[in-house]
């Protein structure tokens, strides 16, 4: 049985990495004493071992090891026998092109799918919906293919920001990306705000954090999804 937790964001404003979810994960990884680090996405250019060690200082303060998939020869092979994995945030085209380079896509689906606990966050989360076509990121690298894990039956919008209407800028909003992205895709989107994350058991996706999530379907009218509400 599949269980994730799908946050939209690793840091929420006034607290420190993963703070304000420590104490679910406490819970979610349970019996776990070591998990693998998907370093790939690489916030802001930082290497692989600057990234792990953000997440492994983390993890210290509920007692978990954290080791980085890089660290290990066979990419693959660590991922078939982990315990427990968790794919950080920063540019989602370079975690996805990643994955298909170390050819550690279908392992990945399948140990999360016979039951892994699985964490994402940012562009860690947008890899467990049907594809990363709702990224807020650059593309900066061209990935093979822009399908993903398809872990939930919808896409993420991770980070999602409401409309300001008090605000100058002057650019497209969220909502006005995701009905670009409806004229020619069926999918639906999950707009994710900030300290907001899913919690994914099997079949079931409910909704957890402070705030209500949008979803977004084609030629429909977006609705609110209220936390603590399972998403079917």
């Amino acid at each position: 049985m599949k269980k994730l937790i799908i946050a939209s964001t690793s840091t929420v404003h006034g607290s420190g990495y993963l703070e304000y979810i420590l104490p679910t994960l406490s819970v979610f990884f349970k019996g776990v004493e070591t998990i693998i680090f998907i370093p790939y996405a690489r916030p802001g250019g930082i290497s692989y071992d600057e990234y792990t060690a953000i997440a492994r200082k983390a993890f210290e303060k509920i007692n978990k090891k954290v080791v980085g998939l890089h660290e290990f020869e066979t990419p693959q092979e660590a991922i078939q026998k982990a315990e427990a994995i968790f794919t950080g945030g920063g540019n989602t085209f370079e975690l996805v092109n990643q994955i298909y380079k170390n050819n550690i896509f279908s392992d990945l689906k399948k140990v999360v799918e016979e039951g892994i606990p699985y964490l994402g966050t940012s562009a860690g989360s947008n890899i467990c919906g049907v594809t990363m076509m709702n990224t807020n990121d650059m593309p900066i690298v061209y990935p093979p293919s822009f399908k993903t894990l398809e872990f939930i039956p919808f896409n993420i919008n991770a980070h999602y920001l409401d409309p300001n209407p008090d605000s100058t800028h002057m650019g497209e909003t969220r909502e006005t990306r995701i009905k670009e992205y409806h004229v020619f895709n069926e999918t639906k989107v999950l707009g994710l705000r900030e300290g907001s994350w899913l919690e994914v058991n099997g079949d079931s996706i409910v909704l957890k954090g402070n705030l209500s999530a949008r979803l977004f379907q084609k030629d429909k009218e977006p609705i609110e999804i209220e936390n603590n509400k399972e998403i079917n």
